[in-house]
């Protein structure tokens, strides 16, 4: 009787560990043959919003330190900030200020594929067959982006594509997903 016990048992352990990987299986053949989930217009949109709001604290931040270096270097010469200087002083912000907007967007989507908004959405830019995007992609990304903003019609490109992809993603190859893994935000 303990024998058909202990037969028992083992008869009940193997169905679940055969079930488990069954399931294991096909979750990772499911995953594997489902279609791309891209980065629709609206989640996009959120993030590049979050984008913004991350950049005007960043632009305070730079204006803030940009202000104390100038005038100190005036002071240094006993001048103060006054129209005659002025112009110097905003080309110099303004400068800085396209350098900060151009290593966000070309660094983090070089780096990692998202900005902070893009994180927080669960969005990544990736190249062909879904590998990290290049530097070189990253900055014609940004380029073509500055022309998208021009005219409008790029980004709302976006609506209409199959793959969701702005006129700034056809020119850098890149497309822009939605990720797998657990974000901050959950569909």
């Amino acid at each position: 009787m303990a024998a058909e016990e202990k037969g028992a048992a083992a008869l009940e352990v193997v169905p679940e560990e055969e079930f488990g990987r069954l399931y294991e299986r096909l979750k990772r053949e499911e995953e594997e043959t489902s279609e791309v989930p891209w980065g629709g217009f609206f989640r996009r949109s959120a993030a590049f919003f979050i984008d913004l709001l991350v950049l005007t604290v960043l632009s305070f931040v730079l204006f803030y330190f940009s202000y104390v270096g100038y005038s100190v270097g005036l002071a240094a010469h006993h001048q103060t900030l006054s129209e005659d200087n002025l112009d110097v002083f905003l080309l110099f912000f303004s400068t800085g200020w396209i350098a900060l907007i151009a290593a966000y967007f070309v660094l983090l989507h070089g780096m990692a594929g998202k900005t902070v908004g893009k994180w927080l959405f669960g969005l990544r830019v990736v190249s062909a067959d879904q590998k990290p995007i290049t530097y070189r992609q990253a900055l014609v990304r940004w380029l073509g982006a500055l022309i998208s903003a021009i005219f409008g019609v790029g980004f709302l490109w976006v609506l209409f594509s199959r793959e969701k992809r702005g006129w700034h993603d056809l020119l850098a190859r890149t497309w822009v997903i939605r990720e797998r893994s657990p974000s901050l935000l959950k569909d």
